[in-house]
């Protein structure tokens, strides 16, 4: 029993079972999973394993490696499987996490320290997010980190050199078939320039061939793919790096201080976050001066490099979050260790807080939750209870513990704080957003069965509707050209925005109206409701 309770690999691993594997299917696709889902479906249905397409047409803005991932794993548990099409994701965030906490343990020469991190790491909200979801930034980063890993041993032992090169080469090579150089620029780029500033580069004489050859195998592992549908579809390769560098300068610009209150996408650990920011406060309090500089340090560079490009999203600030992980856990670790003999109210009272009001969440949770969501709880008493009991227990534990300073356990009730959520609140989540006007684009197949009419798009698509049609819907009007069909009879599919414009293009065509699709959860009016999720089904006919 002793052995299993410090057995902290082992709880990581349940953990993070807990966390990205249960109720992996209780949340609705997103618009960047549809269209990751629809090119693994194109795969599987039409072999477009390498020259991979989104809606028949050619989708090269990021490497396939993840799609391949999905791609089998809907092979051995179904296209339709939301479970199944998430699954990578998960397990690539769980290899994420324990290589996360293997390098960890590397630097410190701290288990606790390193466990500590580790689930900050893996409750951090965009981990959390980005784990339980299809969408390819986990898979860049996850991989990374065994590199990492591997250049660790690499750069601070004399043995395997090769090998560990050889390794690193790899999932390196895995990381840039996942989404391109994302996290070699973000993550592995940051590490190395921390890892020399503080522990230095020695003896590098005997890693030169090495790291000639970690080159040589990375470069072709990484550019293979890119090289192929360059020699084979030139010309779509070239249309669509002219956009993606356009975009990189020109779309989602932001200033550069954007991302810097990045501690926030830690979520439950934002304020512990910026605490174990404040170097000078800290660096005298952590039991590892050099591994903290280190870490603050890889933090840092990571989100400097990343405020440098102009075109900033709030999800890019993922990789930020393994090494604030680290840096975070430094904080955490010294409150494990010192708070009961702490004195000055300016370093208790944050605790008090941050802690107190994941408590007082907890408490206030049952009423608060039964008043605003009464009307939507119809066969979910069940789940609500369950989740209601499990909150107000941790809510109650907490406080108790906050009473006795015990922060260890206070820190392991916010994990299960997490855990209770994922097991309890996600299966309520899929019955909370009611459209009553839901008709979704599947039912298309139906009124093509009837009637034997093909249906086009007309200007777009919208990645989630195709995903629910089945298949790709041709797009007839590209660039301001539109492409009749030869069909008498046929249906076109227009967008509210293009409603006008569809009306003139077919002003000698007979048109008729025959019904909306509707994929938006919430009701028309609703401030969530996006016109981007709806289709008009017009029938058109030539005079």
């Amino acid at each position: 029993m002793k052995s299993i309770k410090n057995n902290y690999t082992f709880w990581i691993i349940v953990t993070c079972i807990a966390i990205f594997f249960v109720n992996l299917d209780a949340i609705i696709i997103n618009i960047m999973e549809a269209r990751n889902f629809i090119t693994a479906r194109e795969m599987i249905q039409d072999g477009h394993w390498i020259l991979t397409t989104l809606n028949g047409e050619p989708r090269y803005q990021k490497p396939p490696l993840p799609t391949w991932l999905t791609a089998f794993s809907a092979m051995a548990f179904g296209l339709k499987s939301l479970y199944a099409l998430r699954l990578p994701s998960a397990l690539v965030t769980l290899l994420l996490v324990v290589f996360f906490n293997k390098t960890t343990v590397l630097f410190s020469k701290n288990k606790k320290y390193a466990f500590v991190s580790s689930l900050i790491l893996l409750t951090s909200f965009y981990i959390v997010f980005a784990g339980r979801n299809g969408q390819w930034d986990i898979f860049t980063h996850g991989f990374m980190m065994v590199t990492i890993y591997q250049f660790y041993l690499f750069f601070t032992s004399e043995e395997k050199k090769y090998q560990r090169a050889i390794i690193a080469a790899l999932f390196f090579g895995f990381s840039f078939m996942s989404k391109g150089p994302v996290s070699l620029y973000a993550l592995f780029l940051p590490f190395l320039i921390a890892f020399g500033i503080v522990y230095k580069y020695k003896n590098m004489a005997s890693r030169i061939l090495p790291l000639i050859l970690f080159l040589l195998v990375g470069i072709v592992l990484s550019g293979w793919w890119h090289w192929y549908t360059y020699i084979f579809d030139a010309e779509a390769v070239t249309e669509i790096t002219k956009k993606e560098t356009s975009n990189w300068a020109s779309y989602e610009t932001k200033p550069f201080y954007y991302y810097w209150s990045f501690f926030t996408q830690s979520g439950i650990w934002t304020i512990p976050a910026f605490i174990g920011l404040i170097f000078p406060y800290l660096k005298n309090r952590v039991f590892n001066k050099k591994g903290y500089l280190f870490t603050f340090l890889w933090t840092m560079l990571s989100v400097i490099l990343l405020s440098v490009i102009p075109e900033k999203k709030s999800r890019y600030l993922l990789p930020v979050l393994i090494p604030l992980a680290l840096n975070t856990g430094f904080y955490v670790e010294y409150l494990i260790r010192r708070f009961k003999e702490m004195k000055n109210k300016r370093e208790t009272i944050p605790v008090y807080f941050n802690f107190g009001l994941i408590a007082v969440i907890g408490l206030v949770f049952p009423i608060g939750a039964y008043l605003f969501l009464k009307d939507s709880l119809a066969g979910n008493w069940i789940w609500f209870g369950l989740l209601s009991t499990s909150l107000f227990s941790i809510g109650f534990l907490i406080i108790k513990f906050l009473k006795r300073k015990n922060i260890e356990k206070v820190f392991y009730l916010t994990i299960a704080f997490i855990i209770s959520i994922i097991f309890f609140g996600m299966p309520i989540a899929k019955t909370l957003s009611v459209n009553p006007e839901y008709n979704s684009l599947a039912n298309l197949n139906t009124w093509q069965e009837k009637t034997n009419n093909s249906v086009y798009e007309f200007t777009g698509f919208c990645p989630e509707m195709i995903w629910a049609y089945g298949k790709p819907i041709k797009v007839i009007t590209k660039n301001g050209k539109t492409e009749f069909p030869t069909e008498s009879n046929y249906g076109v599919l227009v967008s509210e925005d293009q409603e006008q414009n569809f009306k003139n293009t077919f002003k000698d065509y007979t048109i008729e109206k025959v019904i909306r699709y509707d994929m938006n959860p919430n009701a028309p009016g609703s401030r969530s409701h996006r016109p981007r999720l709806w289709r008009d089904l017009y029938l058109v006919k030539i005079k």
